[in-house]
């Protein structure tokens, strides 16, 4: 078993990556601000959930294969940023259209949902990342070493619980006023159309 001590320094490390400026956590504050607190919380939710899985492959030797695999690699990462790219054109059109607060009710609890798996699973790095961070704070000696990758993975995604939903709550907060306004309502569309685009860039170059 993991030694109480350890865990609290890996959840603390966790809310101290989950602070820092990343994909997940702008991609959060962008859903929140455009669509509002609940939205911000169910693509969390959705992230959250893509990160089961990440824990499944780094417990179960998956994400060896987009470490050693170029290919696979690139096929994930090429979708992911089409995904994200396809969220920026929704975006963009949402604010030529209709800048009302209306829009944010057209994307349903699921699709929000949704959004956060397809964001997080179809990255790559997460994979790699949990790849290199769990065994860290992972010892055999302890017992089972698949167990202690899951449990570190469980705390991992309380931690971003925490943090995302923080965010999420601030963002809408924040957004709420703009969303008032048909026009800050265009520029907030806008702002989130280019930050999924230059997030899906970002992806595409993104190397092992």
């Amino acid at each position: 078993m993991i030694e109480s001590k350890i865990l609290l320094m890996f959840f603390t490390t966790s809310i101290l990556l989950g602070l820092s400026p990343g994909p997940d956590n702008l991609f959060v504050m962008t859903q929140s601000a455009q669509h509002g607190r609940k939205a911000g919380l169910l693509v969390t939710l959705g992230l959250c959930t893509g990160l089961l899985f990440h824990t499944a492959a780094v417990t179960f030797g998956l994400a060896a294969i987009f470490a050693a695999s170029a290919a696979a690699f690139t096929l994930f990462k090429f979708a992911g940023a089409g995904y994200l790219l396809y969220l920026a054109w929704q975006a963009f059109r949402a604010g030529t259209m209709d800048g009302s607060p209306a829009v944010a009710e057209k994307i349903s609890s699921a699709g929000l949902y949704r959004r956060g798996i397809i964001m997080n699973i179809s990255n790559p790095k997460v994979s790699i990342f949990f790849l290199a961070f769990l065994p860290q704070f992972a010892d055999p000696a302890r017992g089972s070493l698949p167990w202690q990758l899951a449990l570190l993975g469980v705390i991992f995604i309380i931690a971003t619980i925490i943090v995302f939903g923080a965010i999420s709550i601030l963002a809408g907060t924040l957004g709420e006023r703009f969303r008032q306004s048909a026009f800050a309502q265009r520029v907030l569309n806008r702002a989130a159309a280019a930050i999924f685009a230059g997030l899906a860039i970002k992806l595409a170059l993104a190397q092992r």
